[in-house]
């Protein structure tokens, strides 16, 4: 759950920030900066998440303990769904 609650909490972190990039940021002219700086982001998420959800399973996974690493790995990704269904819920009401 640790490895899930993380990804939840970083992605919660940029969901945040985007959503107050206007305050943040203020009105940001036209320009090729902000695609530039939303891609890079979306690139640092990614090794980000990529990191938090896959790094410990493909550890225990190459030392040799694939059971347990693919169970690690099915335990984050069934904690992340149901973290999931709870926003989807939240929405719902």
């Amino acid at each position: 759950m640790v490895y899930a609650s993380g990804t939840f909490i970083y992605v919660s972190a940029v969901a945040w920030f985007i959503f107050n990039s206007k305050t943040i940021l203020g009105q940001q002219p036209d320009n090729f900066l902000m695609p530039l700086f939303m891609l890079l982001l979306f690139v640092v998420s990614a090794g980000v998440t990529g990191t938090l959800v896959l790094g410990k399973p493909i550890q225990l996974y190459l030392s040799g303990a694939k059971k347990e690493g693919a169970a690690l790995l099915v335990s984050i990704l069934a904690w992340l769904a149901a973290m999931l269904a709870v926003v989807v819920a939240a929405l719902a009401i």
